[in-house]
């Protein structure tokens, strides 16, 4: 299956969080899209690996997103390495998306910029022809991603650009809400989290309200480009 759009994330929820609007929009236009998680957040405060592997799956069908998968790297503690990236480099080769979706450049949990990095430097290995993969006992060949943007976390980060998710902020909602294990819920007994205050579920709303307001829409999610984002001309400016 050839992806257009491969969104990946540290932990599952990374991806609902920062930028599932924009996918859900994507999948409203006939592209498709896959989802990377490149650990199982077994370290997180609230919840478990299995409890978030069900939460991740219920998300993605909210999302309707074409495939899911999790790379099972170990969370807190995975590095930007040769193994690390050979792994990410044979999924980018096996679903040749034009467009990759990742972590923050700067974020307050470690893994974020960690991740950030490694699937970038990934996606830069995957076109060169002399690294050598294979899946299932057959040769991979190269695939370089067209492009590659950060989403927006933790930290209230300066886009680079914004993409108008009018309309689809409720299906974003939805598949954040899936992992109720790590989000507000008044009648959990688990301990408390910096994500799991009512503060934080609204801000991930009014955040996309805020950038919509900013440039005159509804809603928008913000990404950072490690390049210049190029048009054919002013008129594909919005």
């Amino acid at each position: 299956m050839k992806l257009d759009i491969l969104a990946i994330g540290a932990h599952p929820d990374d991806v609902e969080l920062g930028c599932s609007a924009t996918l859900a929009k994507e999948i409203s236009l006939g592209k498709k899209v896959g989802i990377l998680d490149l650990t199982r957040g077994e370290l997180g405060t609230r919840g478990c690996a299995k409890i978030r592997a069900i939460e991740a799956k219920n998300a993605a069908e909210i999302l309707g997103v074409s495939v899911r998968e999790n790379l099972g790297f170990a969370d807190g503690f995975f590095e930007n390495n040769k193994q690390h990236q050979l792994e990410i480099i044979k999924i980018i080769r096996k679903y040749k998306p034009n467009i990759v979706l990742c972590n923050a450049f700067d974020d307050r949990h470690i893994d974020h910029p960690k991740g950030s990095k490694l699937v970038s430097d990934a996606c830069f290995l995957s076109g060169l022809v002399k690294i050598e993969t294979e899946i299932s006992g057959e040769k991979q060949l190269a695939w370089r991603p067209k492009q590659v943007y950060h989403y927006i976390q933790w930290k209230n980060v300066d886009p680079d650009f914004v993409v108008d998710v009018s309309g689809f902020i409720d299906i974003k909602m939805a598949a954040v809400k899936a992992y109720s294990s790590q989000f507000y819920d008044p009648t959990s007994k688990e301990p408390t989290s910096p994500i799991s205050s009512k503060n934080f579920l609204d801000s991930v709303k009014y955040r996309a309200q805020d950038l919509g307001r900013l440039v005159g829409v509804e809603f928008a999610e913000g990404f950072n480009t490690e390049r210049y984002v190029v048009v054919k001309n002013l008129d594909n400016l919005f």
